[in-house]
């Protein structure tokens, strides 16, 4: 097994896939959504970005755990392009909302090393309905069934865009704790939505209650990095690098370079 782990101070560049066939904002070809993103991916890793993250954020509203055949295709030939033009830089997956098993498996037939996971562990009210059932079981049998087992699995613990009353008498590290316990690789701590800054204590509460590597998941920018990676070992950027700070806009080449020298 060579699950990729990332090393202090890693950046993640968020890819961000134009909508996909079927979805309410799709307009074109699968193609061209190709093309971007592969151009994207050049343009982080040439930046200096230690990982790429593929995702189908583009899709709004998302259906909830299970995506068509269309999403999984038009993904994996998208992943497989973005894997081939990041080299050596690892690759991430994400299936929104929730389809991790499809993730896992865009992962295995493409070589992406690692997934991002919602609903892993716990239960949850999303956007998209309620995460009644823990992933993790299910999940974890697919990756070993598949023969998938050098993907690692990045998990969202209290997801974004949710709501988290089900497990209001857990605190932060109790939750972590879990993640560990159920076979999450890594632990993804966010704000509340996308874009949202992460507490510096949920942080040290996530470092502090477990062995797994702490990812920031929202809310990172060029200001922020250094406090971040006094906390976390690696942070997950996707607004904060386009155009006005907004998730949906093209990337902006000067606030790339900005994260990139934050690091330093």
């Amino acid at each position: 097994m060579n699950r990729w782990s990332p090393t202090p101070g890693s950046l993640v560049g968020m890819v961000h896939l134009s909508a996909l066939p079927g979805t309410p904002a799709a307009r074109g070809s699968v193609r061209e959504m190709i093309s971007r993103a592969a151009a994207e991916t050049d343009i982080l890793v040439s930046a200096g970005f230690d990982a790429i993250l593929v995702e189908n954020m583009h899709d709004v509203p998302y259906m909830r755990r299970t995506v068509g055949s269309e999403i999984v295709a038009a993904m994996t030939a998208a992943v497989g392009t973005v894997v081939r033009t990041a080299g050596d830089v690892p690759v991430g997956v994400q299936v929104l909302a929730g389809a991790n098993r499809e993730a896992v498996s865009i992962a295995h037939a493409t070589g992406a090393r690692f997934v991002r996971a919602e609903g892993f562990a716990y239960a949850a009210v999303a956007d998209e309905g309620l995460l009644e059932e823990a992933d993790a079981g299910p999940l974890l049998r697919h990756r070993k069934a598949i023969r998938a087992e050098d993907v690692a699995i990045w998990s969202d613990v209290r997801k974004k865009h949710s709501a988290h009353a089900i497990t209001g008498d857990l605190v932060l590290a109790d939750l972590v704790a879990g993640h560990e316990f159920m076979g999450a690789d890594a632990v993804i701590i966010t704000g509340s939505h996308t874009g949202q800054a992460v507490s510096v204590h949920d942080l040290e509460a996530a470092r502090q209650a477990g062995g797994l590597p702490v990812v920031v998941g929202s809310g990172a920018t060029a200001d922020s990095l250094p406090d971040l990676l006094g906390h976390a070992d690696a942070v997950i950027v996707g607004s904060a690098i386009k155009k006005d700070g907004h998730w949906a806009n093209e990337l902006d080449p000067e606030r790339i370079r900005s994260f990139v020298e934050a690091r330093g």
